[in-house]
């Protein structure tokens, strides 16, 4: 295993930008990719995704842990598959690389009735990248995010305004969260040029 830590990319809510961020850090760092859990578009998935907007040759993807048929919140779409996710048997994958960790949703996605994607971060003894996106609501999303994690002492990496800046929310995020901040304009479609662009790390 390397040196340094996972690095688990999460949001404050879906649809935030997590696989784009990834793809970014994959590239720039030239990462290992891994999503534990897919819950829909299987044949368009996030692994997929990002696999295709990476040109390096040092990256590996590795397997999901459960790929699930429905679009649903993991624990709602292993019911419907007829199955239950067991957090012991989501074990990291063995490599040498720094590993990238895409999460599914935010932290407090339920995987079943007793654990949510928070504990998969406590699990893998990772670092948090923390995905923001500006809507209303987004300022309480967010510093509720940062508060779990701080309750957990989950290290927070970085935090990644994603897409549009609004300085009053930004300002009084910050207020609140002083250490590494990135911002990356909003895409509507995934392209390898906007990987390419937005080397960060």
């Amino acid at each position: 295993m390397p040196n340094t830590p996972p690095i688990f990319v999460t949001g404050i809510g879906t649809d935030v930008g997590k696989t784009v961020v990834s793809a970014i850090l994959v590239e720039s760092l030239k990462a290992d990719y891994w999503k534990p859990i897919q819950s829909g578009d299987l044949d368009n998935s996030d692994t997929m995704k990002v696999q295709a907007l990476i040109s390096n040759p040092v990256s590996k993807f590795h397997p999901e842990a459960y790929r699930l048929t429905q679009p649903f919140s993991p624990h709602k779409s292993a019911a419907l598959d007829k199955i239950t996710i067991d957090i012991d048997l989501i074990n990291i994958p063995q490599t040498e690389n720094q590993l990238i960790i895409e999460g599914a949703g935010g932290l407090m996605v339920p995987l079943n009735n007793k654990h949510f994607v928070v504990d998969l971060i406590q699990k893998f003894d990772a670092e948090v990248i923390l995905v923001v996106k500006q809507y209303l609501g987004s300022i309480n999303h967010t510093l509720l995010s940062l508060e779990l994690l701080k309750q957990k002492k989950i290290k927070v990496r970085a935090l990644i305004f994603n897409g549009d800046r609004d300085e009053y929310s930004e300002s009084i995020i910050l207020h609140h969260y002083r250490n590494t901040v990135f911002h990356i304009p909003q895409f509507k479609y995934l392209t390898s040029a906007i990987v390419h662009d937005n080397m960060m790390f």
